[in-house]
């Protein structure tokens, strides 16, 4: 079973970057280069994204968190446009799925018994340099 920060990576933040690209580019009218520059990708990519060929996840397509979390992807979307960085924006996206319970529900879909949830916890809450 995978940690909850590699599910996230792999299950989650695709989708939150494709539909944060969606919203600058087709919300907020920034160019493509403008997002992939945000991004630290190519224009190719954020072309992808757009058209939903990268990025789309059934897991949360299905999730009875659908609604928050593509809510949650459209107030990041006007951070972004206020500013925010793009890394702060996807941290916290990720504390939000793990807060409403997103990544058990991938989690238990998946067939884990066990709250893996809970086995980590995000090294930027806990470092103290």
């Amino acid at each position: 079973m995978k940690m909850p920060c590699e599910l996230i990576v792999s299950e989650i933040l695709p989708t939150a970057r494709g539909e944060l690209a969606r919203q600058l580019v087709i919300r907020h009218g920034l160019t493509q280069a403008k997002v992939a520059k945000m991004f630290g990708v190519t224009s190719a990519a954020v072309s992808q994204y757009i058209k939903g060929l990268r990025g789309s996840n059934s897991y949360i397509e299905n999730s009875i968190y659908r609604v928050m979390f593509f809510n949650k992807i459209v107030s990041s979307a006007d951070m972004m446009i206020e500013g925010a960085n793009f890394a702060d924006v996807l941290c916290d996206i990720c504390c939000f799925v793990k807060s409403i319970g997103m990544v058990d529900e991938i989690y238990a879909i998946q067939g884990a018994k066990e709250d893996l949830n809970k086995c980590l916890e995000c090294p930027r809450d806990n470092f103290n340099p």
